[in-house]
């Protein structure tokens, strides 16, 4: 129930502060006395796209440690989070990043992820089932990934990605509902004074059909994104340590309970209903690619 309220809550200030933003500039005036300004448009489908998503960002370690209960290990309280700060540590300094904050959540599931706003100020967590369930080597291995997932820029390439599919869908539902609205008050510039029923039903209908196809697209490159943060894991901890990290996961399989706008940052993928909507490849594909590289 905390992660529902936090997140419809930071939504809707989202939603107000980019509200406040488009009336200020008026690029909410974009469909105004029968006319459609594609400038306008434009300017007001960025700022909901692309701005929606960077605060998504800039806000993401907080949502993170709020949603996930995350306690960041500020003084490390016995040998297992030295071990931890330590490796992550390391890590980082080989992957030539600031050392990201490190913490542990409380969740039976074995998992992680990793989270910040760029390369040098960044979260990895790690779930306390990840550290019962795993050896050392194989956590090893999971911090590695995490770690390349920071080193990557994942979470700023896939804000970007994200921030241009939203962007292209808001702009192009708007066109096609104001067109349906047109079509439905007649085709005459007197006869059509503004935007009615037509133009909001279609638009909605629209953005949702968009949406679902904008989701492939972004769920396609966090795919391959995990493929990337598996090699820099096998890297930086060794390959038969990743290799070894991912046939526990498959052992361990349940569904996911982190937050969705995690799991695109965690370590373990599930086979879901539709394959292309899963952020993460399945267990085995990205084991065989491991293999591959040896």
């Amino acid at each position: 129930m905390k992660r529902v309220v936090l997140f419809l809550l930071t939504n809707l200030a989202v939603m107000l502060v980019l509200g406040v933003v488009v009336n200020v500039l008026g690029l909410n005036t974009f469909l105004r006395g029968g006319n459609l300004n594609l400038p306008l448009l434009l300017g007001f489908a960025f700022v909901f796209g692309m701005g929606g998503s960077f605060i998504s960002l800039l806000l993401s370690k907080w949502i993170a440690k709020s949603s996930t209960g995350a306690q960041v290990i500020e003084q490390p309280r016995n040998a297992a989070e030295q071990w931890l700060v330590e490796t992550v540590r390391r890590q980082a300094s080989q992957a030539g990043i600031g050392t990201p904050e490190v913490a542990i959540y409380h969740a039976p599931e074995p998992n992680a992820f990793a989270t910040g706003p760029n390369r040098n100020n960044a979260l990895v967590a790690v779930s306390s089932g990840l550290l019962q369930a795993m050896e050392r080597d194989e956590v090893e291995a999971v911090l590695g990934h995490e770690v390349s997932h920071v080193a990557n820029g994942d979470m700023v390439t896939l804000t970007l990605i994200q921030g241009v599919v939203n962007t292209f869908v808001i702009f192009v539902s708007r066109i096609v509902g104001y067109i349906v609205d047109r079509a439905l008050a007649g085709n005459s510039q007197d006869e059509y004074r503004g935007p009615g029923i037509g133009f909001w039903i279609t638009s909605m209908v629209t953005e949702l059909f968009l949406g679902i196809l904008a989701s492939v697209i972004v769920m396609w490159f966090s795919r391959q994104r995990e493929f990337r943060a598996d090699a820099g894991g096998a890297s930086l901890a060794g390959r038969q340590k990743m290799i070894a990290a991912l046939q526990r996961l498959q052992q361990l399989s349940e569904p996911s309970q982190l937050p969705k706008e995690l799991a695109a940052f965690g370590v373990s993928g599930r086979r879901g209903l539709v394959k292309l909507l899963m952020s993460h490849p399945p267990l085995e594909d990205r084991i065989a690619a491991l293999r591959e590289q040896g």
